[in-house]
């Protein structure tokens, strides 16, 4: 089992949690949510020696896929994202990229499907579509590790806002329900905003669950 470090950054207008997900042995790195600041995340992995081996886009939010195209194209890599998601990242008013100043669509090389199991920079993830807060939004689930990266699905006591176009707040609940709640209560839950819980936390106090 890979050992993994978890690194947070906070990028961008509404403080989005990037995360790099290093593999310890290798310095293999995968970056989540590169929503902002390319120029200075690249930095931060060229100075730690890192090799990043993807991006992952939990969703195709402006907050959260604004930088990954600079990134991938600096390092060489692939992005990657939920195949349900596509419409989002290609249409400005679903990617709400009008608020960041311009209206923009967001390249994706690979999409996966739901509970698709994939190995990568040598951890082994299964993908949860977790639609409610986008239609294609989605989960990173390292069953290895305990991790979990929920994007803007799940937060410390709360859930992603369902009021963008597409969202549902029924849609959203389930999705935690069925894909999330399941899994062993000291999974470690790290959310695009604010900080990281629990499995077992959000089961016993989330108020909206």
């Amino acid at each position: 089992m890979a050992p993994i470090k978890v690194e947070t950054y906070v990028v961008g207008s509404v403080q989005t949690n990037c995360y790099f997900a290093i593999n310890e042995q290798t310095r293999e790195t995968l970056i989540i949510d590169p929503g902002a600041s390319a120029g200075r995340l690249a930095e931060r992995l060229t100075e730690q020696q890192l090799k990043p081996e993807a991006i992952l886009l939990t969703h195709g939010h402006f907050d959260h896929a604004g930088g990954a195209a600079e990134l991938a194209a600096h390092f060489g890599i692939k992005v990657y994202a939920h195949e349900r998601e596509r419409e989002t990242l290609d249409t400005p008013s679903l990617n709400l990229s009008g608020w960041g100043g311009g209206a923009e669509s967001y390249h994706v090389d690979e999409f996966f499907s739901d509970e698709q199991e994939i190995d990568l920079a040598g951890f082994h993830i299964r993908v949860l579509h977790t639609p409610g807060h986008t239609e294609g939004g989605c989960c990173y689930y390292f069953p290895y590790q305990n991790i979990l990266f929920s994007g803007d699905t799940l937060f410390h006591m709360s859930v992603g806002r369902t009021d963008f176009p597409k969202g549902s707040m029924s849609a959203i609940v389930r999705s935690i329900r069925e894909k999330i709640l399941p899994l062993p209560e000291n999974t470690r839950v790290y959310p695009g905003h604010n900080d990281e819980t629990t499995v077992g936390t959000e089961r016993m106090y989330n108020p909206y669950l």
